[in-house]
C-alpha cells in the first residue's frame, strides 16, 4: 500500500486556517465513497517542518482527480521512502480561479468553506459518482451575491438561486458580467420581471455562460438562475425537480436575517429552516442531498437534524466540521439527503 502527503493549500482568513487541518482530515474521509482505494491512516504529520495531511492507500488516476477538488487541496506526493514524488492535481475548474477570489463583500463566506460544503453535499447524494462527469444542478435558497453559485460553475454545473435582497441580485448580476466581458466568454444576462396570477410577484435573473469559445459553438453552455423572492415563498417560481444539490448558509444569527411570516427579521436559523425546508423538498430531484451550515451557537444541532428528520430526509453521517468563526460565530454542518 501506497503513502501520501497533502499540502493544505493556504488560507487568507487566519482563524479559518488555524483549524484547516481537521477540517480537511475529516474532508478526506468523506470521500472514501467515491475512490476505488480504501483511504486509511489519516492524519497530520510534520515533514520537513511542514504540516500535511497523510495518508495510505492505492490511488488510481481518477481516485485522484476526486481528490484534486478537496477544498484545501495545494498539492499532493506519494511518498517513496524519505523522498516525496509530486503527483499531478487535476480540479474541476472551468474557469479561472478568480471568478472565486474576486468578490469581496461583507457577510461573504470563505471560498474554501463553501467548496468544502459543496462536496460534502455532492458525496452525500446520489449523484456522487457523477462528480467529475456528470451536469449537475446547485440550488442555493439563501444565495446572497453567489458565491455558491460561482463554485458550482466552477466546477461545470448549472446553478439556481434565490435571493430576497434586490440589491444582492444586482450586484451578482453586474459582478458576473464585468468578469465574463472581461474574459471575452459568450454570455448573456437578463433581469426580467416574474408574474404569477397575473401579478408581478419577483424577478429572475438569468444567464448562460460558456468557459470557451469552442464550449459555445458546441453548445456546452451553463446556465445560472437567481429568483429574487422570499425562499418561503415559491410557489410557481420554480418548477419542480430542478436540483441534484441544494447547499446553503443558514443565517448566523449575528448580522444575517430572514423575514419571518409577520414581515419582521428573525435572527433564528431554526425558524427559517422549519418554515423553508418544505418549500425547497419539491425542488430537489429523488437522491438530491442538502448541505446545510450554520451558527451552533444560537441553533443546537440536534434541534436542527429533528426539523430534516421531520421533513423526511434522512442524515448522512460524517465526521465533525464544526469550528469557530469569530467571538460570536461556531459554524457547523449538516448533510441530508431525500429518498430515491
Amino acid at each position: 500500500m501506497s503513502r501520501y502527503a497533502l499540502l493544505l493549500a493556504p488560507s487568507a482568513n487566519r482563524v479559518y486556517a488555524d483549524q484547516a487541518s481537521r477540517l480537511a482530515r475529516a474532508e478526506l474521509a468523506a470521500f472514501r465513497p467515491v475512490v476505488s482505494s480504501d483511504l486509511s491512516d489519516i492524519e497530520v504529520s510534520s515533514l520537513g517542518g511542514v504540516e500535511y495531511l497523510t495518508f495510505a492507500g492505492d490511488l488510481t488516476p481518477r481516485d485522484i482527480a476526486y481528490l484534486s477538488n478537496l477544498s484545501s487541496a495545494y498539492a499532493l506526493f506519494e511518498r517513496v521512502e524519505d523522498l516525496l514524488r509530486p503527483l499531478e492535481l487535476t480540479p474541476l475548474a472551468h474557469y479561472d480561479s478568480d471568478l472565486i477570489t474576486i468578490p469581496k463583500y461583507a457577510g461573504k463566506t470563505n471560498e474554501q468553506f463553501t467548496k468544502l460544503v459543496l462536496n460534502l453535499t455532492i458525496l452525500g447524494s446520489s449523484s456522487a459518482e457523477r462528480m467529475l462527469d456528470g451536469q449537475l444542478t446547485v440550488l442555493d435558497p439563501l444565495c446572497g451575491r453567489g458565491t455558491t453559485l460561482n463554485q458550482a460553475v466552477m466546477y461545470g454545473y448549472d446553478g439556481i438561486g434565490v435571493e430576497i435582497d434586490g440589491k444582492d441580485v444586482e450586484a451578482y448580476k453586474l459582478f458576473l458580467q464585468t468578469y465574463l466581458k472581461r474574459k471575452r466568454l459568450k454570455h448573456t444576462a437578463d433581469l426580467v420581471p416574474v408574474r404569477r396570477q397575473g401579478r408581478r410577484a419577483a424577478r429572475r435573473l438569468e444567464v448562460t455562460m460558456a468557459a470557451s469559445k469552442d464550449d459555445h459553438k458546441a453548445g456546452a453552455v451553463q446556465k445560472i438562475t437567481v429568483i429574487q423572492a422570499d425562499t418561503t415563498q415559491l410557489d410557481g417560481l420554480l418548477r419542480g425537480g430542478v436540483a441534484d444539490l441544494l447547499v446553503a448558509d443558514l443565517p448566523y444569527g449575528v448580522a444575517h436575517g430572514s423575514y419571518d411570516d409577520q414581515g419582521g427579521i428573525t435572527r433564528s436559523p431554526l425558524d427559517l429552516l422549519e418554515r423553508a425546508v418544505p418549500h425547497w423538498l419539491p425542488l430537489l430531484r429523488p437522491g438530491a442531498a442538502l448541505g446545510l451550515s450554520w451558527n451552533v451557537k444560537v441553533a443546537k444541532r440536534e434541534l436542527a437534524e429533528d426539523i430534516l428528520i421531520a421533513n423526511g430526509l434522512e442524515l448522512v453521517p460524517h465526521e465533525p466540521f464544526d469550528h469557530r468563526v469569530d467571538q460570536g460565530i461556531e459554524r457547523d454542518v449538516i448533510i441530508a439527503r431525500k429518498a430515491n
